[in-house]
């Protein structure tokens, strides 16, 4: 099998953990908005490329030899950026493989607690969501057109390095809010690189929740984060009467339980199955300020 040479639209966060977790068995290209964070893509091992939502050459090169693309770019209004610049190239790129499209659990939207697999019904409450869903099935439609499979990769709450309740015990921003019976779901990014590979790896397409065995309370989370810094936690703080912004009241505002069975069936098993596995590691290896100081693995 020739080596693999994969394509991020939109290189940031997790496409930065996925880009470290490249033991070697692919060049990767990822594009950024700003040449200021050039250099924090060739740390990660991704050759930078500009995109502001339109095509250059240099994309255009770049994707002629692409055999995996990954898109991790918003949705606008006017719909998906990237297949508004490049779905033509997409389409008769030569040597693509396999399509990969990171969403989020949003879509599902509120279910009152209750557990929702990938068969469970879209029904987005916010506008972001909604667009999200009208992306999901425009990368699904491509595929079908030119015969690749797309995996769609609906997200939980990220987090990991550099984002996450130790970093806000420590800066000051941590808050416990306590709205009863509210359960959020969460995943480490090393889980989302895990999940990338091991479809990448297998060409393999279709819809799947990317999140951890234990929704949990938000309140727990900050409270477990300072057990282990050795500290008292924040104050709860009553979510009637708490100041928020609209759209941090607006994720108040969907409650459910996002089941992970489907990417378990493809074969990968979670690094971090929930948030005190995840912070424990954190606490002990030091590896929890900064997501950035983590330097690739040898190619």
């Amino acid at each position: 099998m020739s080596e693999k040479q994969i394509f991020i639209f939109g290189a940031g966060y997790s496409g930065r953990a996925f880009a470290r977790a490249n033991k070697g068995a692919a060049t990767i290209f990822g594009t950024t908005r700003s040449p200021d964070k050039f250099e924090t893509l060739r740390q990660a091992g991704i050759a930078p490329l500009l995109f502001d939502g339109a095509m250059t050459g240099e994309i255009g090169d770049a994707l002629g030899k692409t055999t995996h693309l990954l898109i991790s770019v918003a949705p606008e209004e006017a719909g998906d950026p990237v297949l508004n610049a490049a779905r033509k190239t997409i389409a008769q790129m030569p040597a693509l493989e396999w399509i990969g499209y990171l969403s989020t659990v949003g879509v599902y939207g509120n279910y009152d607690g209750a557990w929702v697999d990938e068969t469970a019904e879209c029904r987005p409450v916010s506008k972001r969501s909604v667009m999200r869903v009208a992306a999901e099935q425009d990368w699904l439609e491509l595929g079908r057109e030119i015969g690749r499979p797309v995996a769609i990769l609906r997200l939980s709450g990220i987090y990991g390095p550099g984002r996450n309740a130790l970093v806000n015990l420590e800066n000051g921003t941590a808050r416990r809010l306590v709205k009863p019976d509210q359960v959020f779901n969460r995943i480490h990014c090393d889980d989302i690189a895990g999940s990338l590979w091991q479809l990448i790896n297998g060409n393999t397409g279709g819809v799947f929740n990317i999140t951890d065995d234990l929704p949990a309370p938000p309140q727990d989370v900050v409270a477990y984060a300072a057990s282990l810094m050795g500290i008292e936690p924040p104050p709860e703080i009553p979510f009637d009467g708490a100041q928020l912004s609209p759209m941090a009241r607006s994720f108040y505002g969907e409650n459910k339980r996002v089941a992970n069975a489907a990417i378990k069936a493809a074969g990968y098993f979670l690094r971090f199955p929930d948030y005190r596995a995840a912070f424990d590691h954190m606490w002990a290896s030091g590896d929890w300020r900064d997501g950035e100081a983590r330097s690739p693995m040898k190619r």
